[in-house]
């Protein structure tokens, strides 16, 4: 009688202990990150764009139809954006809101904020395309963000608050498929190789801004597989509805791309003078996962070539809109319009970079 009591006040000791290891493993993991920063284009804009002129917005249904609430909240896809999923993870919050909603406390803007606009690039021909917010202007409000965050927390406070944050970057896809590949000003000039070398330099002065603010953890996104988004093989193959194969002539421009970027990381890593010391830039690869969605199907998508808005073979931002049919099931769907991913494709991807986020942040 003695030893079975004995044995069950051993288990439930056991188990207090390993539910208190597990409360300090997520303690910590919260405690590495202070705050999520994030810039770039659609695929990261939680609704900066529903406050400025532009005809670039999702705020209007059936975008965030398996949101809380059926809300459209400016999000490009039909719930959650991969930087939400990576927020809720870090321990931070569930959504991370965009910078310029007036409504927001100052909590939500001590844990982080999107500072990203949905058409924008790295390209400074970009944004002005569709009149959204340029790269360096997400960066000036940045800055102006840093200023309020020092009258609130004081400069050492927020000194050590950069440090300890996690800023995100995932722009690039518009400067080919908006710009360079859809007008011929950039043609004219650039070849696809020196285009890529143009943006880059553009994306390593970004880089060396933010640092100079005082970012140390920085994930940057590559370019997905283009010739597979459905608005690119709709407006390039020979018979839009026969033909709904990738066309790898355009993919191949984001794997050399890719391969330049990872790269120029590496080397802004080894050359110091650059980037000051204790600056971590971990490089997301968005190409292989999605190919392996849409030209494997490893990750059980039934529809790979066609968005679940509308015909899902054009319609995207305004063509999407409250008239459209909408199919049944988006998580059947690797893409939610023409360009953007749905929801459970945005998990997937967020699931897929995880360890490399696990590595960055926990240095």
């Amino acid at each position: 009688m003695q030893s079975s009591t004995s044995h069950s006040f051993l288990s439930h000791l056991f188990l207090l202990f390993l539910l208190c290891f597990v409360a300090a493993i997520e303690a910590s993991k919260e405690q590495l990150v202070s705050a999520m920063y994030v810039f770039g284009d659609s695929t990261v804009d939680p609704g900066n764009n529903n406050f400025i002129k532009t005809a670039f917005r999702s705020d209007f249904p059936p975008y965030g139809r398996d949101f809380v609430n059926q809300l459209p909240t400016g999000r490009f896809t039909n719930g959650k954006l991969g930087t939400d999923f990576v927020a809720s993870y870090l321990g931070l919050k569930e959504l991370l809101p965009p910078y310029l909603d007036p409504n927001l406390s100052d909590k939500e803007l001590v844990t982080g904020v999107s500072f990203a606009s949905a058409g924008s690039g790295f390209d400074p021909l970009t944004p002005t395309l569709g009149n959204v917010i340029p790269m360096p202007k997400q960066l000036e409000y940045f800055k102006v963000y840093k200023k309020m965050l020092e009258g609130m927390l004081g400069k050492r406070r927020t000194e050590h608050h950069m440090n300890n944050a996690f800023f995100f970057i995932s722009a690039g896809t518009n400067d080919y498929v908006i710009n360079y590949f859809s007008l011929p000003i950039r043609r004219n000039s650039y070849t696809p190789l020196t285009y890529g070398h143009f943006l880059l330099q553009h994306v390593k002065d970004f880089i060396q801004n933010l640092c100079k603010e005082g970012a140390r953890k920085i994930a940057l996104v590559g370019l997905p597989p283009m010739g597979c988004l459905p608005i690119m093989i709709t407006l390039n193959s020979h018979n839009m509805f026969l033909e709904r194969g990738c066309l790898d002539k355009f993919s191949a421009v984001a794997r050399d791309y890719n391969m330049m970027l990872q790269h120029e990381l590496f080397l802004m890593q080894l050359n110091l003078s650059n980037i000051p010391p204790g600056v971590k830039i971990s490089y997301l690869d968005i190409y292989g996962p999605l190919d392996d969605m849409i030209q494997r199907q490893n990750f059980g998508f039934d529809e790979v070539d066609q968005g679940c808005c509308g015909t899902g073979y054009i319609e995207a931002t305004f063509l999407c809109n409250e008239f459209s049919f909408v199919c049944s099931d988006p998580s059947k769907f690797v893409f939610w319009d023409s360009i953007h991913p749905t929801e459970k494709a945005y998990y997937d991807l967020f699931m897929v970079a995880r360890p490399k986020i696990d590595a960055l942040i926990n240095g």
